[in-house]
């Protein structure tokens, strides 16, 4: 079996920044297993597979270790891929997920913006096992799909040095960790070793609860974010009610064939 695949930086404004991505197109669902072999061994925190049905796209997303019901930057990707190599000239991609419909919206320059659910956090009173996994204690601990912390200032962010074992065995997969930002409104880092991904480079799910919290805090729709990995990612978002709007840019890497 021949796949196209497509590896994309997302959330990038140069090549070898934000948070790559493969995409791989699939005529037919191969087996899970193949699935999950083939994002291990691309080793990247997500590979997305899509499926082409009724003009739009089943849309897929696994971690070297595991599926996941949500994925924002290889969803921009994807929308890249579309845009670009598959049907050059949309204006907007749906896909359908586990996690219900998503639609990206096609910018000039190679920007898209996700339209997302919003998932606000609510408070939480165990700031213990958050603590310890950070080895920082943050002023807040709230709590949504992922545990979030969060800190007073960007330094505090910048300087966590996370204990990722402690972090796996928390009840949630992933820990967000936020405070305001020197030059954006809010910055973050995300980590997720109990899927394989350690520090996730820029993640767009996570914005799912970022935006709102910060949207409410802030008194503002609109915001600036960055994502404070080593790689670092620009993030542009809008609170919308019941739905965020996470933007981006797409930069473009590798296109090729792999055999299975």
């Amino acid at each position: 079996m021949r796949l196209p695949i497509y590896w994309i930086d997302a959330f990038a404004e140069t090549q070898f920044s934000g948070n790559p991505a493969a995409v791989c197109i699939v005529e037919a669902w191969p087996q899970d297993r193949l699935l999950r072999s083939i994002a291990s061994e691309n080793n990247l925190s997500e590979t997305a597979f899509l499926y082409a049905q009724d003009g739009g796209w089943q849309i897929r997303w696994f971690t070297p270790a595991a599926e996941v019901e949500l994925c924002g930057h290889a969803t921009l990707a994807s929308a890249a891929v579309v845009a670009r190599y598959l049907t050059p000239g949309v204006e907007s991609v749906s896909f359908e997920s586990c996690s219900g419909p998503l639609r990206v919206s096609v910018r000039d320059d190679d920007r898209f913006i996700l339209h997302f659910p919003s998932r606000p956090p609510r408070p939480s009173a165990d700031a213990g096992p958050v603590a310890a996994a950070l080895g920082a204690r943050p002023s807040s601990v709230w709590l949504a799909d992922y545990h979030m912390a969060v800190f007073d200032d960007q330094a505090q962010i910048r300087d966590l040095s996370p204990d990722f074992h402690a972090i796996a065995a928390l009840d949630h997969t992933g820990l967000i960790a936020t405070a305001p930002g020197d030059d954006v409104d809010f910055v973050s880092r995300f980590f997720a070793p109990a899927v394989g991904v350690p520090e996730d480079p820029v993640t767009g799910s996570a914005h799912c609860t970022l935006i709102p919290y910060w949207a409410e805090r802030l008194g503002r729709d609109r915001l600036r974010a960055r994502q404070l990995s080593a790689r670092g990612g620009l993030i542009d978002c809008r609170h919308l009610g019941a739905t965020v709007d996470i933007g981006g840019r797409a930069v473009y890497y590798l296109q090729g064939t792999i055999e299975v």
